[in-house]
């Protein structure tokens, strides 16, 4: 079965305080849900290890935007500092993005990718994907549209043609504006 991940991280229990906001935007240049997630109080920050840099992704301030676009294999989330400074873009492969009780999710395919504000592009979690159709969590069909879709995004990516990734900080200051009305 695979994991279905919400906007709006009801299940994170790192986070103590919280502020969500989500809207639906149909645009040019994206068509979809856009949700975010102001962390205001963490039980601990959460660091990660990229190649030996520690990284930080969530602390008290930090701000979550997750991006659910319309009939694609992807989301896209973007976490901010609270100087307001991307710290990294973290692209979800998914079977589908969807909506329940006005809730944005996506069941996630296991394969991500990782992108840094230096240009750095990592992959990860391909031992997952191959452990999930090992186990039969995922079928072959899956599988291979998972890679499919990793690689275009990964080539998007390095051509610096992912244009979602370029409309993050626009997109947080729409949710913000709604928030402060």
């Amino acid at each position: 079965m695979l994991k279905r991940k919400y906007g709006d991280r009801s299940e994170w229990k790192r986070v103590l305080k919280r502020e969500y906001i989500q809207s639906f935007l149909n645009t040019e240049e994206f068509k979809g849900y856009v949700s975010l997630l102001h962390i205001e109080k963490v039980k601990d920050p959460l660091s990660v290890n990229y190649d030996g840099k520690k990284v930080c992704i969530a602390d008290d301030g930090y701000i979550w935007l997750q991006h659910f676009p319309i009939e694609e294999h992807y989301s896209l989330t973007t976490m901010f500092d609270p100087q307001g400074n991307i710290v990294q873009w973290y692209v979800d492969i998914c079977l589908q993005c969807g909506i329940e009780n006005n809730v944005p999710w996506m069941d996630d395919l296991f394969l991500d990718i990782v992108i840094l504000p230096t240009g750095e592009i990592i992959e990860k979690d391909a031992d997952e994907i191959d452990e999930a159709l090992s186990k039969g969590i995922i079928d072959k069909l899956q599988y291979k549209m998972a890679w499919k879709e990793a690689n275009k995004l990964y080539k998007l990516i390095s051509n610096n043609e992912f244009d979602l990734m370029k409309f993050s900080k626009n997109h947080k200051e729409i949710l913000l504006k709604k928030v402060n009305q």
